[in-house]
């Protein structure tokens, strides 16, 4: 029964993986559309979902230790420990949920990356675009670092 318990569990946690990727590819649309005004609700379902990740990890964590106990593992196993020491069909199994995990993470990972680099380049248009208005502009000096590149023209001749 406990080897079934944790694969439910690890069935639990690729599908909210899974629909982590989909909240983070509806995010990465907002962005890249500049719908911004859809951007915090995006985030927060984001955020909802990692919620929902920490509470079926709790669970996990909590399996994993009966599982361990079982197959006579220390405390607090590898996935790929585990799937060393069960019986067939259950190592089989924990296997292929590890080989999942690592792909789904990567993908995650990938997509947060360029989500955030989405983030910090619109910011950063954002600002050089509002001081260009104002009449100083930031740019990069030699070694990378921010510089103020003094006062520009204005775009909207004030004479009027």
């Amino acid at each position: 029964m406990a080897f079934a318990d944790l694969s439910n569990i690890l069935w639990r946690g690729r599908e909210m993986l899974e629909l982590l990727l989909f909240k983070l590819e509806e995010e990465q649309l907002v962005l890249a559309s500049a719908r911004t005004r859809w951007l915090a609700h995006a985030t927060r379902e984001v955020e909802l979902v990692l919620e929902q990740i920490r509470q079926v990890e709790v669970l996990r964590a909590a399996e994993v230790e009966v599982v361990a106990a079982l197959l006579g593992l220390p405390p607090n196993p590898s996935l790929s420990a585990l799937a060393e020491a069960a019986p067939d069909p259950w190592g089989k199994l924990f296997a292929e949920h590890r080989k999942a995990f690592l792909t789904l993470t990567a993908e995650i990972t990938a997509l947060a990356d360029a989500n955030r680099d989405l983030l910090t380049s619109g910011h950063r248009a954002v600002r050089e675009t509002l001081l260009t208005v104002g009449g100083a502009v930031e740019t990069y000096g030699p070694r990378g670092s921010t510089v103020t590149a003094g006062v520009r023209p204005r775009l909207v001749d004030e004479a009027m």
